[in-house]
């Protein structure tokens, strides 16, 4: 069965980002590639933007990542205050929710506080100190 994996552009602040997720979900980062690390004939990047984040990888759980980059300036900016999509994760338990809603919310701005939601489910939704837009949701088997 395929997986979705959600990836986020961010505007220079990827690598807080994703430590900070890291600090929510655990792990380890799988990959973590810097604009500096790509070589290839014709790729030139200004300088001040060598050390940004190309492509980085945090597994969640066993079929699950997220991934992210920055988007360099040349190519203009993310605008972190319109909507975007959301990352949807589905908790295991109650527990799980909550734990996971109140890291991820942390700094952030509560859309929906985490409970019982009118379509049966435990529920919750919010957008993150990066601008990043969250829903968590648990659903009684």
């Amino acid at each position: 069965m395929a997986s979705i994996n959600p990836h986020i552009h961010f505007n220079g602040n990827t690598e807080v980002a994703f430590e900070f997720y890291k600090s929510v979900f655990g792990g380890t980062f799988s990959k973590i590639i810097r604009f500096k690390d790509i070589n290839f004939e014709g790729f030139t990047m200004p300088e001040e933007e060598l050390n940004k984040i190309m492509h980085i990888a945090l597994p969640i759980g066993g079929t699950t990542k997220i991934t992210g980059s920055d988007v360099p300036k040349m190519l203009g900016e993310v605008n972190e205050s319109e909507n975007r999509s959301k990352v949807t994760i589905t908790a295991e338990s109650k527990v799980e929710a909550e734990t996971l809603f109140n890291g991820l919310s942390a700094g952030g701005a509560v859309e929906f506080p985490m409970g019982d939601s009118p379509w049966g489910s435990y529920f919750g939704a919010f957008r993150d100190q990066f601008g990043v837009e969250w829903m968590i949701e648990f659903v009684e088997k």
